[in-house]
């Protein structure tokens, strides 16, 4: 069983904007809007966002789960850990991992990633590798448990274990404000 795991838990310390990039808003809703809305369409299992600086569930809708990460400022790979233990918990053998700031990942891709049965798939978007991400239970010990990184450096240490899934979309990810009026 798969669950869809958006990661939201960042400080956005890159973005100068008032207030937290993932509640600016981006073609008229809230930037973290898209990337739920989209993990959700996807239809590959159960929805959970973490969360950590920012209060976000006024912006989530009620069928997600929302995993809170208290441990948001170690980074990325806090996040992710909190993500895979709410999915050992219920019982997931995988989990297709996504970021809550990246609005023009279509359902489309997620549910490509979610149907690899490689151990570690990963998005293409124009032949770069971008979230989302498909993780088995298997590598989940492997990955990092501190930082600011995600499966990028499990991937480049057991590149065996990884499938490539060409993708449509855009995988832009939006970080400062300029993104955001670039992509908005």
């Amino acid at each position: 069983m798969t669950a869809a795991v958006v990661l939201a838990a960042g400080g956005a310390s890159r973005y100068a904007g008032g207030g937290h990039k993932l509640l600016a808003s981006f073609r008229g809703r809230p930037l973290l809007a898209w990337a739920v809305e989209h993990a959700l369409a996807a239809d590959i299992g159960p929805t959970l966002v973490v969360t950590g600086a920012v209060d976000i569930r006024g912006v989530l809708p009620l069928d997600v789960t929302v995993v809170p990460n208290p441990e948001w400022r170690r980074g990325m790979a806090a996040s992710i850990r909190a993500g895979l233990d709410w999915a050992a918990r219920a019982g997931h053998e995988d989990v297709v991992l996504g970021l809550g700031d990246q609005p023009l990942v279509p359902a489309s891709a997620w549910r490509a990633v979610a149907a690899s049965k490689s151990p570690i798939a990963v998005a293409t978007f124009g032949g770069e590798r971008r979230p989302p991400v498909r993780l088995s239970a298997e590598v989940w010990p492997l990955l990092p448990h501190e930082g600011d990184v995600g499966a990028r450096s499990l991937m480049a240490a057991r590149p065996e274990l990884v499938a490539e899934v060409p993708c449509e979309g855009e995988a832009a990810d939006v970080d400062t404000v300029e993104d955001l009026a670039r992509w908005g």
